[in-house]
């Protein structure tokens, strides 16, 4: 499982791969044919006024200083957490469309031209967006997007409540992501107080496993189901899930031989588009090594289709209706 910041796709078909927003456009200029007369200090002044109020400098978490438009008309997204933009009532020019088949907000998703995977470059000029978001930190890739247009790395793997801030500002609706962050935080907290009233105690592990082709197994840890699972009120990872988080990593590969020590109380299956990986789960599943795990013994194990799961907000928002369907 590999983010779309390498260029390779997360988890293989996982849809928590690397991400990009791309969006370029061109800034207006006025000539005015045949006029050989000196502009005067007013007028000038008043266009100089008019450049600042349309662009500004914006650093992105790689350090670059970029350019970029005060507020973007046309972006293209590529990589995960598409529906970041939507919560902000935004729709990307350009995407790589296949990171959004299967996702719980697709149907919303609507004009947006398939940009490919890796990004087609000649489409994305075509495009003609005005601004460049990418979760691709390979920094020969960045170069080449520099030349459609403005270009932000973005995090995609950054906590929600950060990474939509960012988001925002970016954008110019940093407002918006302020405010739908403190509605969900209201609906985040009626949802787990749900859930500890019909059963979930305090202090319950959770652990969610996934496989992919290869015959590979992984926990996750930074990334998907896992960013709602374990909020504050929520449930706790299992040592070796926590030293995963404490190093930031989206996963970790495990073997089987090892899955006891990952599991917690509660355990989550994710479940891939692929037949392989599907085999596997089947075959892990039927194990003696599963069957012993007290989350198995005790009817705590739930399956759900790992695009489902994804830690953009409009998925974030549709488990909190979910996820309390899901523990029963």
């Amino acid at each position: 499982m590999k983010s779309v910041r390498q260029c390779t796709v997360l988890l293989g078909l996982f849809s928590l791969m690397g991400a990009l927003m791309l969006g370029c456009g061109t800034s207006d200029k006025q000539t005015t044919a045949g006029n050989t007369s000196t502009p005067s200090a007013e007028s000038t002044t008043s266009t100089k006024t008019s450049e600042v109020a349309t662009t500004r400098d914006y650093t992105d978490y790689k350090g670059h200083t970029v350019n970029i438009p005060t507020t973007p008309q046309r972006i293209a997204y590529f990589g995960e957490n598409y529906g970041d933009l939507l919560v902000l009532g935004i729709q990307a020019v350009g995407t790589s469309t296949f990171m959004i088949e299967g996702k719980v907000y697709e149907k919303q998703v609507q004009n947006v031209a398939d940009l490919g995977f890796p990004i087609n470059l000649e489409k994305a000029l075509e495009l003609q967006p005005d601004l460049i978001i990418t979760a691709d930190t390979d920094e020969k890739q960045y170069a080449a997007l520099t030349k459609i247009a403005p270009t932000i790395m973005f995090d995609t793997f950054a906590p929600l409540n950060e990474r939509l801030l960012h988001l925002g500002d970016i954008v110019n609706k940093k407002k918006a992501a302020e405010d739908w962050l403190a509605q969900y935080k209201i609906k985040e907290a009626e949802m787990w107080t749900k859930l500890h009233a019909e059963g979930v105690k305090a202090g319950e592990t959770a652990s969610v496993f996934t496989y992919y082709p290869g015959d590979r197994l992984f926990a996750m840890g930074r990334t998907g189901l896992s960013q709602i699972l374990y909020e504050k009120n929520g449930f706790k990872p299992t040592p070796p899930i926590q030293k995963a988080l404490d190093e930031d990593k989206g996963f970790v590969q495990i073997s089987q031989e090892v899955i006891g020590q990952y599991a917690g109380d509660r355990i989550f299956i994710l479940r891939t588009p692929s037949s392989e990986a599907q085999q596997s789960t089947e075959q892990l599943m039927k194990s003696k090594l599963w069957l012993q795990l007290p989350a198995v013994q005790q009817g705590h194990v739930y399956t759900q289709d790992i695009g489902k799961t994804e830690s953009d907000a409009s998925t974030r928002e549709w488990l909190l209706e979910e996820l309390p369907k899901l523990i029963k």
